[in-house]
């Protein structure tokens, strides 16, 4: 590549549609600069997602701007992610300003015609992180929201060209082939922005592609003539991509390890209809001696799988999730997995879950008003205005044994035990000395605040040995997500024109 040294300014990401690889192409992007020095950041104006990581400032921003930072060598900051959305029903969600939640908003008032003071509000913010990274990076790397043409969400938009034309900064815009319709999405969302927005528009980046590159080439050149934009790369399709995903649930890809393994834990997640932070168990699904699966609403006719290990997530809606669990009849399979010795873990929400009662007197994430638990553990939550942000660090001990770990709290509750002796498996050394969570009598059944214990592979090992692996290997997600990362920046030297599109960064 050329012209490195004296690269400054910023390139906008944006797509014909959700999941159409804007993330992941920004993440790597970034670690293809940051591994040619280039001092780089990633930027999200405004996100919409459920998966949020805590910061080294104390907010919380959008899992996928944490990898991002991670691809950059960076420690994640709220300044990546300015405005975060964290729906906790289908019309509401709660809003969050550099990285502080500030109040939950009904859909048709953040978006609606009465939203310009919160429009503004959030845009200030989002521009004055902006500036700082500016000042502070050479290159800022930007990923917008959704698509640009989503008529209805256009007034006021800070996500995609209302940033973008605040910003002055050059955007390219990036379709997935796998989906079909390749040049109508990329022709048709050219045709929906204003002729300003149109010469923003530098180049596009075609997607998930598979099979032989020349049968597209006549199409390729149709675009380019149609357009008058060039076609900066097509990127093959990346089978086994393990990266941190931000909203779609992913399946396990090690079946085929699983079988060829003496021995396999079966574990089981419950997926809730606000389940949140389920990157948690990224190293579960990448274990080799691990068969996982997530259970849904959609298996609802089905018999309830058995498995050695239950999951309990986190959410978004502990009440409501708490609600719909017992309405697919899965508290009674939890309570029949106990009785025949299975495990059962919850992990924040879903350890709030398995206490006696759940208290939001001042409707933090709903309707005010009590839901009682699981009555599993020794616990009564009540859910407070004041979330809890912070990076944690400590000891996990299980069955005699004891490994170090970090991970990160991010909730509104505060639980209290209402049992004299209480069996806690987590001793805290940072951010202060302190117990959390709890294992029950029988030890069957383990709840946690902690989110990203599973990264670290001691941590993740013992676990795994409690819930019933003789045995179980350590996996080192960290290690994973930074071969991938490495394995992707490969990729797009390999088929973007990176020459032009450095040539279109202002």
């Amino acid at each position: 590549m050329t012209q490195l040294s004296r690269l400054q300014g910023s390139l906008m990401v944006q797509g014909t549609t959700s999941d159409a690889g804007k993330s992941t192409l920004v993440a790597g992007l970034c670690r293809v600069f940051a591994r040619h020095d280039v001092k780089v950041a990633p930027f999200k104006p405004q996100n919409m997602a459920l998966n949020s990581a805590v910061t080294e400032d104390g907010g919380e921003i959008g899992r996928a701007q944490a990898l991002q930072a991670v691809a950059c060598n960076l420690k994640p900051h709220t300044d990546f992610n300015p405005v975060l959305l964290k729906p906790s029903s289908d019309t509401g969600a709660q809003v969050i300003i550099h990285g502080k939640a500030l109040t939950t908003l009904e859909a048709k008032v953040f978006f609606g015609p009465k939203s310009q003071g919160y429009k503004a509000m959030a845009l200030d913010a989002v521009m004055a992180s902006f500036t700082r990274l500016q000042q502070q990076y050479d290159l800022v790397v930007i990923e917008g929201a959704g698509s640009p043409a989503e008529i209805n969400l256009r007034q006021g938009d800070i996500a995609n060209m209302g940033f973008a034309e605040e910003a002055d900064c050059p955007v390219i815009i990036i379709a997935d082939i796998d989906k079909g319709g390749v040049f109508a999405h990329l022709v048709g969302t050219l045709a929906l922005l204003s002729p300003t927005e149109q010469a923003r528009v530098k180049g596009f980046v075609i997607n998930r592609f598979r099979g032989d590159i020349s049968l597209l080439q006549s199409g390729i050149d149709w675009l380019e003539d149609y357009t008058h934009k060039p076609v900066l790369g097509v990127l093959p399709y990346l089978h086994d991509l393990h990266l941190d995903a931000e909203d779609s649930l992913i399946a396990s890809p090690s079946s085929a390890q699983c079988m060829a393994s003496q021995q396999k834990l079966v574990v089981l997640v419950l997926v809730f209809p606000r389940i949140s932070n389920h990157t948690d168990f990224d190293p579960l699904r990448l274990h080799p001696q691990v068969e996982f699966r997530y259970v849904s609403m959609a298996d609802q006719h089905k018999s309830f799988p058995s498995a050695d290990l239950i999951i309990l997530p986190g959410s978004k809606n502990v009440r409501a999730d708490l609600n719909f669990m017992r309405e697919q009849g899965w508290d009674k399979a939890i309570f029949q997995h106990l009785r025949y010795g299975g495990k059962v873990m919850g992990i924040c929400g879903g350890y709030q879950m398995l206490g006696q009662i759940i208290a939001d007197p001042l409707g933090i994430e709903d309707v005010a008003g009590n839901t009682p638990g699981l009555g599993l553990l020794d616990i009564t939550t009540e859910l407070t205005a004041q979330k809890v942000l912070t990076q944690v660090s400590g000891q996990l001990q299980l069955d005699h044994q004891q490994v170090s770990f970090s991970g990160y709290e991010i909730h509104c509750g505060v639980s209290n035990f209402t049992a004299a002796t209480v069996i806690h498996p987590i001793t805290m050394t940072q951010p202060t000395e302190q117990h959390d969570g709890q294992v029950s009598q029988d030890n069957l059944i383990l709840g946690t605040y902690i989110h990203g214990l599973l990264d670290n592979p001691s941590a993740c090992q013992l676990l795994l040995t409690w819930a019933g692996l003789e045995q179980a290997q350590a996996i080192d997600i960290n290690h994973i997500r930074e071969q991938q990362l490495n394995r992707l920046a490969d990729v797009l030297e390999e088929h973007l024109d990176l020459n032009k599109l450095i040539g279109v960064i202002s």
